[in-house]
């Protein structure tokens, strides 16, 4: 049965709003034939959280041991993760009902790469504020968001933590950037410029705003455009090697990446403690 799977990059010091994450997680609903699997990988010396997925169904509980940051620590989930698509889930915000399925319906209509949906930010008091699309809705073709990007300063118009991306195409751009910043910014400024996407009108998950967020650590000040910079040069040494995906592949067919063993023995660890 063809698989989503969701990662998430976990820390217990800061996952106070981890039950809600959950619940978003246990109100997906799929279509007929798929599978949704939630991949959680736990960064930190001491991981503390395992207990707490025991009770959420398909969740796959995996440990760093160590601490080593949000880009790694998502690396390692992707080793673990069977879906033909991902879901990118921070552990602070929260699916809607209904987003996997409205983000998988424009990869069966679209030979497309990544799909991401609305968001409304979820303030401190919990209300919700709504933000207009950059973009169009709609099919993106490969380049359109990155060119928007350098035509606004380095700004992207997509909201890079809610993707759905195909699991073969991220890591054919090796994942998320090793970048102390905007790990996910990097990432998808190589996904856009490569294949297509699609930017999807409905509000599909909410973006928690809050006093721990990573973005808001004073630590990163000197940092803040040290990702931008990183994915515009990305962007253009793309271009300049003429590199583009091939036509995406129907999303029936048997992508077994994840079966990869080294020397015929060895699978990837669901832990590293």
């Amino acid at each position: 049965m063809p698989t989503i799977s969701i990662i998430t990059a976990a820390y217990a010091p800061k996952s106070d709003f981890l039950p809600a994450t959950a619940d978003g997680v246990r109100a997906q609903v799929l279509p007929a034939g798929w599978d949704v699997e939630w991949v959680v990988q736990e960064d930190g010396a001491d991981p503390s959280l395992e207990a707490f997925f025991h009770d959420v169904p398909n969740a796959r509980y995996g440990a760093n041991g160590v601490q080593l940051g949000i880009s790694a620590t998502r690396n390692l989930a992707l080793t673990r993760a069977r879906g033909r698509l991902v879901q990118v889930l921070d552990h602070d915000d929260v699916l809607l009902p209904g987003a996997l399925a409205t983000l998988l319906a424009a990869f069966e209509r679209h030979e497309i790469h990544w799909a991401v949906g609305a968001a409304d930010d979820l303030l401190p008091d919990g209300t919700r504020k709504a933000w207009d699309s950059a973009l169009p809705f709609g099919l993106v073709k490969a380049g359109e968001a990155n060119a928007w990007a350098e035509a606004h300063g380095g700004n992207w118009p997509v909201h890079c933590a809610g993707l759905l991306v195909r699991t073969d195409s991220l890591r054919a751009v090796g994942g998320w950037a090793s970048s102390p910043v905007d790990d996910d910014l990097v990432a998808f400024a190589a996904l856009s410029e490569l294949g297509d996407g699609w930017n999807e009108q409905a509000v599909t998950w909410l973006y928690r705003q809050h006093a721990g967020q990573t973005t808001r650590s004073d630590a990163l000040v000197g940092l803040r455009d040290a990702g931008r910079l990183m994915a515009l040069q990305r962007v253009k040494a793309l271009r300049g090697a003429g590199m583009v995906f091939a036509p995406a592949a129907p999303l029936g067919f048997d992508g077994r990446s994840h079966d990869v063993n080294l020397l015929g023995n060895i699978k990837p660890p669901a832990s590293l403690g």
